[in-house]
């Protein structure tokens, strides 16, 4: 029997897991949660490995169908797994780095006395993200669309005691249901056009049934990206991230390197051939992606929360994605998701272990000195910190960034401003991560440490460390030497990136001048924060209009109020005493007087209870005899 058979124990298993937790967690020992909660994804990344060298050693697209879902009409959705490169790299992706935040989260969360519901609400997490990348059609993938939804906001809640984690959550939960609606809105249009919702039926007979420009693919396309940019994170529905920072610090590394944030960067890889055949939906991608890596970037220099400046480096490097994935360089958007995950997991489980050994201290400056008081976070930190600022030749980082720079400028859709764009971005990126670093680990003291990690906290970080220099040798650029194993590997599933003829011979002066970038705003930021004492302070004061208005994340969250939640909640006012609850109420009224009408019958006087049987009786005997 073929390992692909196996294929549905990988979204089973951690599901079996979250369901043993709910059912039975409370009784059960920390031990046995943790064996339960972070074991069935352990086993769930064996199977995944299992697979990977069965699909290596005979590559394909298989589809594996578990059991019919449903039938309505012409719509029959049954349970079925597609396995193909792309879905297996996601897999591994999602077991692999959940495996290592479950074993660090053992310890993280070990005194808090919601450890099973925790466990639970990971497992499930994981399960839905396994879900949505494994669907061979859209209806099973909006399911596990909604179950990370779901996740989400029951974990960035989940210490839902303090009402701001609970307006966290809700607010999560409400933008990214934007996006939805309009994703569900594209796959009705999808099914009303193929009359079907299986992913691989749509992506064949798309170019037959649509003309290249048609007004209905991009508008299908564009409800597409409206879903891809609520889950993802990306402009206009950004501002939901920041404030996920609520939830444990786990919560918040599987949300940005494993799942959640990445499923719009999948949607769009899946669903490519429909975005091809509009090339309004392909710039679109593009420019949101441009617009939105600029103004979370700069955000994320002004952020003083050391979680809040990690969160608005994911939106930046998730808009590096869409920027990818708008100039048709679908390949390079996979492949820095591969590396953004492991240095991503690895800046978020360091800053973790930073503010539970500072006793919960968030600003970072009120940290420094950290680097002699946790020497190997200190090193950890850095190298993801390293690769997130795409230090040039020894960090992941910088192949699959500077891959993105390549295509952006000489890329068949590519063009000068999206490049610039990312090169701007690149030079902002490492601004933020050198001011990051240099406040957080260098200088004084200002917050003793109170506690140290054990192995579970630090096992992974010395994992993703690793994993975060290494795996950008996997895709580096072919005037270095020709070892492009992630291009290839995706080649049957997604099509190669079309160059503009001549442009090869810039490659060397785009590599150089992508360096220059990185290596300037690290410049900046050591000039800044680190050369200069008091210079930060200075600049501050200088630039406060800006700098606040890009402290607020240019002031999305204001412009929403005003424009939707002040006029909701006016007419909610205005509206509280019409006449339709009006008639309620008189129905409330007239049942309380009722019943305090007859609670008076019921006082303890027997003459009352005599009479009320004589009065009783007279009546019968009357009725009897008119009757």
């Amino acid at each position: 029997m073929s390992t692909i058979e196996y294929l549905w124990l990988v979204p089973f298993l951690p599901l079996l897991g979250a369901l043993l937790l709910i059912v039975v967690g409370r009784s059960m020992s920390k031990a046995a949660i943790a064996w339960i909660g972070a074991g069935s994804v352990v086993l769930s990344a064996l199977v995944v490995i299992v697979i990977g060298i069965g699909f290596l050693s005979s590559p394909g697209v298989y589809e594996i169908s578990v059991w019919q879902w449903f039938v309505v009409g012409n719509l029959n959705p049954s349970i079925e797994l597609h396995l193909d490169a792309l879905s297996l790299i996601f897999i591994f992706v999602i077991t692999f780095v959940g495996f290592l935040i479950h074993v660090y989260s053992v310890e993280f969360m070990r005194e808090d006395s919601g450890y099973a519901r925790f466990f639970a609400c990971l497992n499930l997490f994981v399960c839905s993200m396994l879900l949505l990348v494994l669907a061979g059609n859209l209806v099973l993938l909006y399911l596990g669309w909604e179950g990370v939804g779901l996740c989400s906001y029951l974990l960035i809640g989940f210490w839902y005691e303090d009402p701001k984690n609970g307006y966290a959550a809700r607010k999560a939960f409400i933008i990214t249901r934007v996006g939805d609606t309009a994703m569900l809105i594209g796959l009705f249009l999808l099914f009303s056009t193929f009359s079907t919702l299986d992913i691989e039926t749509i992506l064949s007979a798309a170019p037959t049934e649509w003309e290249q420009g048609s007004s209905i693919a991009t508008l299908a396309a564009l409800l597409l990206l409206g879903g891809a940019v609520g889950k993802s994170a990306q402009l206009p529905l950004q501002n939901w991230l920041p404030d996920a920072m609520a939830g444990p610090t786990p919560v918040s590394a599987l949300i940005h390197a494993a799942t959640m944030v990445t499923a719009g960067v999948y949607l769009i890889a899946r669903m490519y051939v429909v975005f091809e055949l509009s090339p309004v939906a392909m710039t679109t991608v593009g420019v949101v992606g441009a617009v939105t890596l600029l103004i979370a970037g700069f955000s994320a220099i002004t952020q003083t929360d050391l979680k809040r400046v990690l969160a608005y480096s994911t939106i930046s490097q998730i808009g590096y994605m869409f920027l990818a994935l708008g100039v048709g360089a679908w390949s390079a958007a996979i492949f820095h998701f591969f590396t953004h995950a492991f240095f991503k997991a690895l800046l978020f489980l360091c800053a973790g272990v930073i503010i539970e050994a500072l006793h919960h201290e968030h600003d970072i400056f009120r940290m420094g000195g950290l680097r002699k008081q946790l020497p190997f976070v200190f090193v950890a930190f850095f190298a993801g910190a390293a690769s997130l600022a795409a230090l040039p030749l020894v960090t992941s980082g910088f192949y699959s960034k500077d891959m993105i720079l390549w295509y952006a400028w000489a890329g068949e859709k590519g063009n000068g401003l999206l490049y610039a764009a990312g090169l701007v971005g690149a030079l902002v990126t490492a601004l933020y991560t050198a001011r990051l670093v240099i406040v957080t680990f260098f200088g004084s003291a200002r917050t003793p440490v109170s506690k140290k990690p054990g192995w579970h906290m630090t096992l992974p970080l010395g994992v993703l460390a690793v994993l975060s220099i290494t795996t950008g040798f996997l895709e580096v650029p072919h005037n270095f030497w020709h070892g492009q194993l992630i291009s290839g590997f995706l080649s049957d599933v997604l099509p190669a990136t079309t160059i503009q003829p001549g442009s090869e011979a810039y490659e060397w002066l785009l590599q150089l001048v992508a360096v220059m970038a990185t290596l300037v705003g690290v410049f900046i930021g050591y000039y800044i924060y680190m050369a200069t004492p008091g210079l930060h302070e200075i600049v501050k004061m200088k630039m406060a209009p800006l700098h606040g208005l890009m402290q607020a994340g240019w002031g999305f969250d204001a412009l929403y109020d005003l424009l939707f939640v002040r006029p909701v909640t006016w007419m909610a006012r205005a509206n509280r005493g019409d006449i339709i609850d009006g008639i309620y109420t008189g129905i409330a009224w007239v049942t309380m007087a009722a019943n305090r009408a007859f609670a008076m019958t019921q006082n303890g006087v027997m003459r009352w209870y005599v009479l009320g049987i004589v009065v009783g009786a007279l009546l019968i005997i009357t009725l009897g005899i008119f009757v």
